[in-house]
């Protein structure tokens, strides 16, 4: 068996970590176990995608360790279709060419800069 990474050793440390933060606040040690379960079969070579988890993963514990926390808890997207409220339908039919926006910026409404750069 290879040996473990560094950062191998760090995501396997912070698991340990937020499990014995997580004993004694309901769903803490599920959500653990499912969120890293999820994130699994990420390849070894994403590593930037596991960095950022791993950070996340960091501020949860601190989150865990303050104190504050009395349970951890997710937000759960309901299945089968989303529902729109009445009288905010989105049009069908895309916009043609000079109809829409040019870019997703476009719409946002910062203010423009001068020519003169000030």
């Amino acid at each position: 068996m290879s040996r473990h990474s560094r950062l191998q050793r760090q995501v396997l440390s912070l698991y340990r970590e937020l499990l014995r933060a997580g004993r004694g606040k309901p769903g803490a040690e599920a959500r653990v176990r499912a969120e890293f379960r999820q994130h699994a079969c990420l390849p070894r070579s994403d590593v930037l995608r596991i960095e950022y988890l791993y950070r996340r993963g960091r501020r949860q514990l601190q989150l865990l360790r303050s104190g504050h926390a009395t349970a951890m808890g997710a937000f759960v997207r309901r299945q089968g279709p989303i529902q729109e409220p009445i009288g905010t339908e989105t049009p069908k039919t895309p916009p043609k060419d000079g109809d829409g926006l040019k870019s997703p910026l476009d719409g946002m409404g910062s203010p423009e800069t001068p020519p003169d750069g000030r």
